[in-house]
């Protein structure tokens, strides 16, 4: 996909085409015949890990489709982030490998599904209600894209329309449904959903995705890295490389402000075995992840390794990744990282 087609997602008033499982863009990096063509990236040890990985989230989903431990059992997010690592992996819902897991965690969104489109499991703790209901968003919109179906379209549109609704008016979004405050990291979680939504065919208004940027733009500081809100918090790696993975979503490429991102991200892969004892570091290597998967080229490959390696060092041996949050949503994570060259997902492609 090409940078114009990539922009005709913001740019469309009627909303765009639905989006299909491209071939993957693997050539630049080679693949490996042998192994059913994979990219060569992901070595044999990589890919027994998110096998792995994957198999622990089948084994501990719940027949209703449910995800989660400790106080975020049954929570939306992650039954979505869990649902994204297997539709990673090629499955779709009732087919492939891990098509079982997909058709569960579809049916347990929808099932959570409120007449006003707010998706929420409301005896599930979570950091904030839009999070889950931005995931629960972005996770129906690669469904839908390649397996449209009335029910799901009904109820992601739905979705849509409670996000559009709830932004407030400097363009961003908060943790609950109301258009009061906003922060960078559920605004960028709604603008993912967005974008996810209308690839795949329903309607977003061009206006709520302009201001939705305007907001995002507001929070860089100075350093070329993201503050949580505009001029009051300091740049911090996770929000920094969610807030280029929203700049690229929203067709923003060779700016002045991807440039100074990227300058703040790079030195970062060197960082990573620090940084994998702080918080939220599955949350920014995730959206790390992306950013440089679509920059591409020489910083994907710096970045890739480094993650990969501090990935299977820290992978326990039932195959999961812990996470303050609780594991389902770690090895969720884990997982969609270390996907991301297989470029199946069509909100990761380039």
């Amino acid at each position: 996909m090409g940078r114009t087609s990539r922009r005709a997602w913001l740019r469309s008033v009627a909303g765009g085409s639905a989006a299909m499982m491209g071939a993957p863009l693997w050539a630049q990096m080679g693949t490996s015949s042998d192994r059913g063509g994979l990219p060569a990236v992901i070595t044999p040890e990589i890919d027994r890990a998110i096998r792995a990985g994957l198999d622990y989230l089948l084994d501990r989903q719940t027949e209703d489709g449910a995800l989660g431990a400790r106080g975020y059992r049954r929570n939306v997010a992650v039954v979505s982030l869990a649902g994204m690592a297997f539709l990673a992996r090629g499955s779709t819902p009732g087919r492939g490998e891990y098509g079982g897991g997909v058709d569960r965690a579809t049916r347990y969104i929808l099932a959570h599904c409120q007449d006003n489109g707010f998706i929420v499991a409301e005896d599930a703790q979570s950091h904030g209600p839009m999070y889950g209901h931005g995931f629960a968003t972005l996770f129906l919109a690669e469904v839908y894209g390649m397996w449209p179906d009335s029910e799901i379209r009904e109820k992601l549109a739905a979705a849509v329309r409670l996000i559009v609704q709830t932004q407030n008016p400097a363009g961003g979004w908060r943790y609950l449904p109301e258009p009061t405050e906003a922060d960078i990291s559920v605004t960028i979680c709604q603008m993912m959903a967005l974008r996810a939504a209308r690839n795949a065919g329903i309607y977003v208004p061009n206006e709520t995705v302009d201001r939705c940027l305007e907001y995002v733009k507001s929070c860089q500081n100075p350093d070329g890295g993201f503050g949580y809100t505009p001029h009051t918090r300091p740049s911090l790696y996770p929000r920094s490389a969610a807030a280029v993975v929203a700049l690229y979503s929203a067709g923003v490429y060779d700016s002045p402000e991807v440039e100074k991102a990227l300058a703040y991200l790079e030195p970062f892969h060197r960082q990573l075995p620090r940084l994998r004892h702080e918080s939220n570091f599955l949350y920014g290597q995730y959206y790390a992840a992306q950013a440089m998967w679509h920059a591409g080229g020489e910083p994907f490959r710096r970045w890739y390794r480094a993650a990969s390696e501090t990935l299977l060092e820290t992978q326990r041996a039932d195959g999961s990744w812990d996470d303050e949050i609780c594991p389902e949503y770690g090895t969720a994570m884990a997982c969609l990282v270390l996907q991301t060259p297989s470029n199946y997902l069509p909100i990761f492609q380039r």
